[in-house]
């Protein structure tokens, strides 16, 4: 398998499939763009999985909020990105690494994204509030995958 298999995986495992990001490009998209389907959204999510920084960010972001779920973290850090404090902004660091390959259109995407955590957003989010969960990196990851869809999109 390789690595691209296994990052999509690892979001699978999380919840998070190809189509459903697609559905939100699509969603993002429609008023730009009647005619667009879901299926160019799909190769346009397939396509930003296929870069290596999105991969690195993926299973990085990932194995993170893995380790906080785990207690394997120093006690303090792991309360700190458990909670997504509002200053700890290293999610969103990591995050940007892959909205930066796109543009200005990715990022303000992300930020719409990021702030609203519309439709499949807010329910990663939600998976972070369960009493052993941490969705911390993962919802600002995949906001960047859908944003960096839509700015390859608009871009064509």
């Amino acid at each position: 398998m390789d690595l691209k298999q296994i990052a999509v995986k690892k979001l699978e495992e999380k919840g998070v499939t190809i189509k459903e990001m697609a559905e939100m490009v699509l969603e993002l998209q429609l008023k730009y763009n009647p005619s667009l389907s879901l299926e160019v959204c799909q190769d346009a999510i397939e396509n930003v999985m296929g870069k290596r920084e999105v991969i690195h960010a993926v299973l990085t972001g990932i194995a993170i909020d893995n380790a906080v779920e785990k207690g394997l973290l120093d006690e303090e850090i792991s309360e700190i990105i458990k909670k997504d404090e509002p200053l700890y902004g290293l999610d969103e660091i990591l995050a940007l690494s892959i909205v930066n390959i796109y543009g200005s259109i990715a990022l303000t995407n992300f930020g719409y994204l990021d702030k609203l955590k519309p439709g499949l957003i807010g329910r990663i989010d939600q998976l972070g509030k369960h009493k052993n969960g941490c969705s911390t990196y993962l919802d600002d990851i995949v906001s960047a995958i859908i944003a960096a869809a839509v700015s390859r999109i608009a871009h064509k």
